[in-house]
Order: C-alpha cells, then structure tokens, then sequence
C-alpha cells in the first residue's frame, strides 16, 4: 500500500482557502453605507456619494493624466522635459481647479452640518445620560401633546450571560439587545440631549444618522425625525472602560397611538414602583430583588460569583466591606469610591434596590452576616 506524503505548505493553503470561504459564506459583507431611516441620514448618505464620486474623477484624470504622460513621454521616445515653473498661467489653472472642487464639496456639506445642529422646534426631548456601563434616559416633555411625558429609566444590556461566556449560541442581536428600549413616536422631531456621568460616552445609532458624545459636566445635543415604525440599533462609540461593548442602544419608533399607549404602562410602571419606604421587608424578599439588581448592575465588574477579576475589580466574596459593617457598606453603594471604577449608586437606585443588593451582597458566597437591610436605613444614610 502506498502512502503519500503531504505537503504541510500545500495543507496550508488548502486550510485556509476553505477557512476564507467559509467566512465568507457567513459574514454579511456590506461595500458601503446605509441611507439610514432619516432625512438626515439620508442627507448625511448623498453627501457621502457625492464626495465618494468626486474623490473617483479626481483619481481617474490624476492617474490618467500620469499613466499617458509615462507612456508617450519616456525617454525611450526622444521626449525632453519641459521648463514650465515661472508660467504663471499653469499657477493659476493648478490654484483654481482645487478651490472650485473644494466649493463644490463645501457647500452641499455646511448644509448638512448645519442642518444636524438645529434643534429649534422640538417636539419631544430625551436626556440621556452614559455610565460604565449602561444609559439612563429622562423624558423631558415637549410641545403641550408631549409635555407630561416626564419620566425615566436605566437601559441595560440584555443580552444573556451564557452567550457572552460562550456556552450558548450567539443569538441574532448578540449584544445589541437592551432590558428596556427608548420609545418614540414616529414623524416627529425628537431632541436628544446627551452627557456623562463618569467617563466620556457616544451616543451612535447608525440608522438615524446621530453620533454624539456624552462629556461629564457638557450637555451635547443632536435630534431625528423618524419617518417609519421600526426598531433601529447602536452602541456606544467611545472607549469607555472594559465593558464598552457591553453599551447598546435600541430605539423603537411607533405610531402616535402605539407610543401614547406605552407612555401610559411606564407611569403605571413608575406608579407601582413608589414603594413605601417605611415598609419592613423579610430577608427572602430582599435576596431575591437584591440578586436581579446585583445582575444588572453589578456582575459585569464583581463577577457572578462574587470573586471580581483580580488586580482589576475586587471580590465581594468574603470582602471587608461585603462582610464588615453595613453602614461602610452602604456608603461605598451610595458615594461609590473616587479614583476608582466604583460608580455612586445613589443617584441611579431606589432606597429599596440598594437595600436589596447589599442584603444580597451579605448573604451570598459565603458571607453569611444574616443581615437584612431595609429601604429607610439607606434613606437615612444618604
């Protein structure tokens, strides 16, 4: 029986031709930019084209113009360079062809930037504020249809915890889905004021044709009119700490009717959630709040488990604090630590969210204090 030796370089190459393919086959390759769900992602898309097409017959008359000099001017052919530096004709003709394609280009792009910068007559306003690392939006009103819509909520990552850790199949929106969706009406003009409240954010959804940055102490602003029903996905576009990519943005457009009716569930929501702050919870009741508020705020940096990323993020599991006296506990939940990437809670939970975390905190991976902290001890320490 004969065997044939393989060719490890040919081996190679077979291997990685099919690995290419297979990327292929897979990927969703797009060759340019999306016109976008707004007038002015559709502005923002021609202006790209225009300059795109521009850029294309500048290049062919420059490399034209080379490739012919190269060809009937060589010196094969007997062609003698010309002296032509003092004409002040060809000063002129080589000053005046850049600042005509300069005007050209100018004057569709200021149009555009500046119609991205009017926010004048609003009908709706949005705060939105980046955090390491999710969003905060606040309904700020608006024209009288829209001026009692003043209400607001955290965005999360939603996302499930198996498919980032890789046991499970990424899903379609793998890391583009969010807990609670921004909400707007459609073919209105919604002002989006953005900031920070840490490090430096941007706010970007493609689709609409917004990039905004979120800068503690600034508020940027920016707006979009959206002339469909849709869902439409972004993220945060600035280097903002080791859960950057854990930052989505969704915005779903609705009709008048459909938004009017979503306004009304998230006062009933925000209704049901005044809780009394004078009300004694059990310690089950508290662990088990405490462990959602825990997943969500507070498992990107301190782990599941309790036991943090070492040298970066400290463990709770047996902490000084997670185990030491409730009220540095909850002045580290409340103030956060300066320096650190240890954010303030105070200002982003409920008196009753902070008792049951640290309640949870106390009494999970082995720190078993038996405490259980109630909503008015919070409220007395802030």
């Amino acid at each position: 029986m004969l065997v044939r030796k393989r060719n490890p370089m040919l081996s190679a190459l077979v291997g990685g031709g099919l690995m290419l393919l297979a990327g292929q086959a897979a990927a969703d390759y797009a060759l340019n930019m999306t016109p976008g769900a707004t007038a002015i992602s559709h502005e923002i898309y021609d202006l790209h084209m225009l300059i795109f097409w521009i850029c294309v017959a500048i290049g062919a008359v420059v490399f034209g113009v080379m490739f012919i000099s190269m060809l009937k001017h060589r010196k094969s052919q007997g062609a003698v360079a010309a002296q032509f530096h003092e004409s002040t004709t060809v000063e002129i003709i080589w000053t005046v062809i850049p600042f005509v394609i300069l005007i050209v280009m100018a004057i569709p792009a200021t149009k555009t930037l500046l119609a991205m910068e009017n926010t004048r007559d609003s009908d709706l306003t949005i705060k939105i504020t980046g955090y390491q690392w999710k969003w905060r939006y606040d309904y700020m009103g608006g024209k009288p249809e829209y001026e009692d819509n003043k209400f607001g909520f955290f965005s999360v990552l939603a996302t499930p915890r198996d498919q980032i850790e890789n046991k499970a199949e990424k899903g379609e929106h793998y890391l583009l889905e969010v807990d609670h969706p921004v909400v707007v009406p459609v073919g209105k003009k919604i002002r989006f004021l953005v900031t920070g409240n840490d490090v430096i954010h941007s706010w970007w959804v493609p689709a609409l044709g917004v990039k905004t940055d979120g800068i503690p102490g600034f508020i940027n602003q920016s707006w979009a009119k959206i002339d469909a029903p849709g869902i439409y996905r972004g993220q945060c576009a600035e280097l903002c700490g080791k859960d950057h990519g854990f930052m989505p943005i969704v915005i779903e457009a609705k009709s008048e009717a459909d938004y009017q009716s979503w306004v009304a569930e998230q006062k009933a929501t925000a209704l049901a959630a005044a809780e009394d702050p004078n009300k004694v919870w059990t310690k089950e009741e508290l662990i088990a709040k405490g462990e959602q508020v825990y997943t969500a705020n507070c498992a990107a940096c301190h782990q599941p488990t309790g036991e943090g990323i070492p040298g970066t993020f400290p463990a709770l599991k047996g902490s000084k604090i997670a185990t030491g006296p409730v009220a540095d506990h909850l002045n580290r939940v409340i103030n956060g630590k300066p320096g650190t990437a240890m954010a303030a809670f105070g200002p982003q939970l409920s008196d009753s969210e902070i008792a049951a975390v640290i309640t949870y905190e106390r009494n999970s991976w082995g720190n078993n204090t038996g405490d259980a902290v109630q909503p008015s001890q919070v409220k007395a320490a802030r």
